[in-house]
């Protein structure tokens, strides 16, 4: 077996494994009131953070599926009442272990096969491992701690940064009203990240978190808050994935992001989700003056996914950049784009999405919408779609290389926008998963 073939290998595996379930909590399929209760109960929440679950419950409940959004995929199977909506693993430090060491033999090893404990030691400046319902790993290099730079568990943020969390959490940036899921979301949310990065503080390497689920039938919601003070600067990576099982599973992730005048704040995600996997997240960012928002996403697996990073520029002179890939295959729908919403003078935005469908019967669509209520705007939009050409792959075979080769090769530049703002490590391994889905390695 070639290198080539043994990356591959290693790939494919890391993502296709699963583990028997060994939980200390589970809460009952289903969503009501008491589950709701429980929930807040086992995390020892204070009323406040109740209160606002019972509210986005009631919101959940009264909104409609979304099955009218234009385009939209298919969300028939979604049934919230089928899904376990909580697991908390079983490790004896609630809010995270302080050292792999001190986790379960089944979760160290689900992260060792992910990379985390490297990617920790050689590129990151601080991360954290969700499984299941909740972070089982949480560690910030001392350097940053002493510079007062903040990064935790969601679960551990209401407790010990209350005054914060209360503040932002659902309330300025992606309210439980803005949609079905969101709403959802808010009522069953568990786990996730809370960064604070002060003013004039600039994390120069990536923070990340990763988000692992592994039983069958369970949804995940984890939710992430990011507020960097004025001219600040921090870059956070999201990792995600599930093995493949017959049941559906729902991802419901909610991402707030706070960047306050001249802060600059790049999220980066890497999504590799089975394709039994409902992804339907909610993520935005509000962008003050001069404030700089990027956001980086490449989507793959699952069976749906509904996913439009948003920023609101607030202040006048805020800069917001969307580079996005998605890839989808056989059976698959994949919803994906951005939106900006320029509520100031002289803010700027871009939007680069591009798209592989690798399937015969694939059919990709593309939708903009640009809404201008000013007469000194400067808008622009470009759309093109076509097949890998033969004879760019004839080229390529010129020089020696066969017809999948070729083809990998230049899909490889074509999502070179997006690989190139990841560190190294994330960029490859990127690559490595396209390659898989091409070969239909994967799900």
């Amino acid at each position: 077996m070639s290198s080539e073939d043994l990356q591959h290998t290693d790939t494919e595996a890391r993502f296709e494994f699963k583990k028997e379930e060994n939980s200390a909590f589970q809460a009952e399929k289903g969503l009501d009131e008491e589950t709701i209760r429980v929930i807040s109960e086992d995390k020892d929440e204070p009323e406040w953070m109740l209160e606002r679950r019972l509210r986005a419950l009631e919101q959940f409940q009264e909104m409609p599926m979304p099955d009218d959004w234009p385009g939209a995929p298919d969300l028939s199977e979604v049934d919230v009442d089928e899904i376990v909506p909580y697991i908390r693993p079983d490790i004896e430090t609630r809010g995270g272990a302080e050292s792999w060491e001190d986790l379960p033999e089944e979760i160290q090893d689900t992260f060792d096969k992910l990379g985390i404990p490297e990617a920790e030691k050689n590129a990151l400046s601080g991360v954290g491992a969700q499984y299941e319902s909740e972070i089982v790993y949480q560690n910030m290099k001392e350097q940053w701690e002493d510079k007062g730079v903040i990064f935790c568990d969601m679960d551990r943020a209401v407790r010990e940064h209350e005054e914060i969390v209360r503040e932002y959490f659902m309330t300025k940036c992606v309210p439980p009203s803005d949609n079905k899921f969101a709403a959802l979301h808010g009522a069953i949310w568990s786990g996730g990240s809370f960064v604070y990065v002060p003013e004039n503080t600039t994390v120069e390497m990536p923070v990340q978190a990763y988000f692992r689920m592994n039983s069958d039938g369970m949804g995940q919601f984890e939710h992430t808050l990011i507020v960097a003070e004025p001219n600040s600067e921090v870059h956070y990576i999201e990792g995600c994935s599930a093995p493949k099982y017959s049941a559906f599973n729902l991802h419901s992730g909610g991402v707030e992001v706070f960047v306050k005048e001249g802060a600059h704040v790049q999220y980066s995600t890497v999504q590799n989700w089975s394709k039994n996997t409902y992804n339907l997240n909610t993520k935005r960012a509000i962008a003050e003056r001069d404030a700089t928002m990027e956001w980086v996403s490449g989507s793959m697996g699952s069976k749906a996914t509904m996913l439009y990073p948003s920023t609101i520029l607030k202040g006048p002179g805020a800069t917001d950049n969307h580079i996005t890939i998605a890839f989808a295959g056989e059976g698959q729908d994949i919803d994906t784009g951005a939106k900006v919403y320029h509520n100031a003078p002289n803010t700027k935005s871009t939007i680069e999405s591009k798209s592989i469908a690798f399937d015969n019967e694939s059919t990709s669509d593309t939708m903009p919408y640009m809404e201008i209520e000013e007469s000194n705007v400067d808008v622009a939009h470009e759309a093109t779609v076509g097949k890998i050409g033969d004879e760019d792959v004839f080229y390529l075979q010129s020089r020696g290389l066969d017809d999948d080769d070729a083809k990998q090769m230049i899909v490889s530049g074509f999502i070179e926008p997006i690989t190139e703002e990841l560190p190294i490590e994330y960029a490859v391994e990127l690559n490595r998963l396209i390659e898989l889905e091409m070969e239909g390695s994967l799900g």
